[in-house]
Formats: structure tokens, C-alpha cells, sequence
């Protein structure tokens, strides 16, 4: 059974996975949540997307445009900018350092036998 996720280390790293999945193809919330959980995030809701959706929009690293849909109200369609792919590529390769750091000192770390 799966340890409980740390919505802490989640957060941190929402951002890059969401600019990630975006350069594979335009997406609406709702799908991008879907394809987190087939990613493996299945905890994930839409309360936790959304915002920040909404960040990266404001920081300028993903536009968004409004589609009709036949199913209910209009959708609206994100897809990084330049500046969000470049983001991207930048935590990427921060991220892979900490994960190879972080990898490192937990392979130094014994389990304490019990008394």
C-alpha cells in the first residue's frame, strides 16, 4: 500500500508537471487532472489544479483561450507561452540535481533496529 502523499512536496512540484503535460498538448482543467491521475497522481482534485492553473496564467507562462462546447459551458484551453517553457527546462534540471542529492542522502540513511 502507497504511503500518504505530502501535499507539501506535491505543491512544489505541480507547477512543472502541469507546464510538462502542457507541452505534449493543449489541455482544459478537468482533462488535466485526468491525465495526472493516469500519471499516477490520483489524489489530485480539481481544487488543487486550478490555482494553480491560475498562478501560472498570471506569471505569464501559460495563455489560455475559450472554446464552446456542446457538453455545457465554454472550456477554457491552456498551453505554456516561451517563458513557461523556459521555466520548464530550468526546474526540470534544478529538480533533477535535488532529486540526485536527495537520492543520495537517503542511500546513507540505516533503518534503527527496534530494541
Amino acid at each position: 500500500m502507497d504511503e500518504p502523499r505530502d501535499p507539501q512536496l506535491l505543491k512544489g512540484v505541480l507547477p512543472m508537471l502541469v507546464l510538462a503535460l502542457l507541452t505534449e498538448r493543449e489541455s482544459y482543467g478537468y482533462e488535466l487532472v485526468t491525465r495526472l491521475h493516469e500519471g499516477g497522481l490520483d489524489d489530485l482534485s480539481t481544487g488543487t489544479l486550478y490555482p494553480v492553473l491560475n498562478r501560472l496564467e498570471r506569471d505569464g507562462q501559460i495563455s489560455s483561450r475559450l472554446v464552446a462546447s456542446s457538453a455545457g459551458p465554454a472550456r477554457k484551453y491552456y498551453v505554456p507561452t516561451p517563458t513557461g517553457t523556459d521555466q520548464l527546462w530550468a526546474t526540470a534540471r534544478s529538480w533533477r540535481q535535488l532529486s540526485a542529492t536527495v537520492d543520495r542522502l537517503l542511500a546513507r540513511a540505516t533503518p534503527k533496529e527496534s530494541s
